[in-house]
Formats: C-alpha cells, structure tokens, sequence
C-alpha cells in the first residue's frame, strides 16, 4: 500500500503543477499569436528517464532516448482553463533501457520418474535494450498561453526488449509449473520479450520562439505483455519524466 500511496501522489503532484501554471498560462494569453491557434505540425526530439513505483519494482530504473511527431488537428476549442486543442502523435524510442536487480535462476523439469532435473544457475536480470514505439498518443494542449502551453495525454505503445522482461523465476523450485508462485523455475516459467505500454500524463511546452518549445513531461507508465508470455509480473506503474525540444510547422 506504501508503493501505491507513492505513486497516486507523485501523479497528485504533477496535477497539482499544472493547477499552479495555469494563472501564468492566462497572465500570458495572446490568443492571436499562438501557434495553437492554427493546426500545426509538432516534430522533436526528447530524453527520458524514471523509476518504477509499486510492488518489488521500486528498484527498477529506466532511461530511453527518442522522437516525437503531431498533427493539431483541431482549432480551439471548450472554456475557460480546459479550453485547448487535440493534437495525434506518435513516438518512437531507438533507445531503451531499464536496469533491474540481478538474481541466480535454475531451468528445472520434473521427470516421469518424478526426480527433479535442475539445469545450472545462471544469471538474469541486469540491463535490458530493447526499442520503444507509441503509435497512439492523444493529447489536449491547453491552448490559452503564448509562451507556457500545458497539455494532458494518454496513449498506448509497444516495447520490444533484448531478453524476455522483466526477469523471471529463481529458486526454490515449486515443483509446480505455472503455479504463479515467483519461485516457479520451471521451463515454463518465463515472461517476453513483448510488452505493452498504456499511459498518462500531463506536461509542457515552453515556447522559447514561436515556432520551437522546450517540453517537459511527466507520464505515469504501465508494462505488461498482456500474458503473451507464460508468466505476466510486468511493472505495474512507473513514474518517467522526459525533457525534449521541438519545432513547429
């Protein structure tokens, strides 16, 4: 319970900011001059990095690299601080990493002669890379700003690692495969290399010109392989925060 009281109020946090912006964001408001107030075209760059929150995952760091690009797609709409525009974007991170403890696992199977056969311990866990790409990320920029934009988003995306992750199994061996036990090191004990990435998140633009911001974002992330694998521990929330830079068109 600790863990989730952490994570809600991180996430409470990040709300609370961008409550605190918005009497800048009005203060600033030139509606006229905003390049919200067209349907422009995002495209940027960005560095990512975050811990995970709940459960035994409060170890687990994460660090990626990648590019953004959005399409406005709409002009502004709705009323007094929710007014804004919805922009589509997409995301693709070349560079992903998260690095996790590293513990002792033995491959076991029960015989027919009902002995038990252990392969040797080997390690996992450690770092993994793998490639990121979020294909749907919808966002409501609150478009009452010229130089301070705040924005809400959710989305959804796909991870792809060197390795099967989070790591899996260790001893002692259940002698039950599938049991759902965290010590189940049978053959069958695994996870994959496939995992899923729904989120949200609230951030910033700060426009330094009319047409370039720096963006600052904090996203509350979930991962899980939907149970593509045998075993689905996945990383239930993470908190990741990301710095980037875009142009404008």
């Amino acid at each position: 319970m600790t863990r989730h009281r952490q994570f809600f109020s991180t996430l409470a946090a990040s709300l609370s900011l961008l409550a605190l912006a918005a009497p800048v964001v009005r203060a600033q408001a030139q509606p006229s001059t905003s390049i919200l107030h067209r349907t422009p075209i995002e495209y940027g760059l960005f560095a990512q990095g975050g811990v995970g929150l709940t459960e035994d995952r409060d170890s687990f760091r994460f660090f990626m690299v990648g590019a953004q690009a959005g399409k406005v797609l709409t002009h502004p709409s709705g009323h007094g601080l929710l007014r804004g525009t919805f922009e589509y974007g997409v995301q693709v991170i070349p560079f992903w990493q998260s690095y996790t403890p590293t513990f002792q696992r033995n491959n076991c199977v029960t015989l027919a002669s009902s002995a038990i056969s252990c392969s040797a311990p080997f390690t996992v866990g450690g770092t993994f890379t793998g490639v990121s790409v979020t294909p749907i990320l919808l966002k409501w920029n609150l478009a009452s700003g010229k130089k301070i934009v705040p924005w809400l988003q959710g989305g959804g995306g796909l991870i792809w690692t060197n390795h099967k992750y989070p790591a899996y199994g260790g001893p002692p061996y259940t002698g039950v495969a599938g049991s759902g036990s965290l010590a189940d090191n049978s053959l069958n004990a695994d996870t994959s290399v496939w995992n899923f990435t729904p989120q949200f998140g609230v951030g910033a633009h700060y426009f330094t010109r009319p047409n370039r911001s720096i963006d600052f974002t904090a996203n509350a992330i979930h991962i899980s392989s939907a149970s593509i694998g045998d075993k689905n521990p996945g990383v239930n929330a993470s908190v990741q925060v990301s710095l980037g830079y875009s142009w404008w068109k």
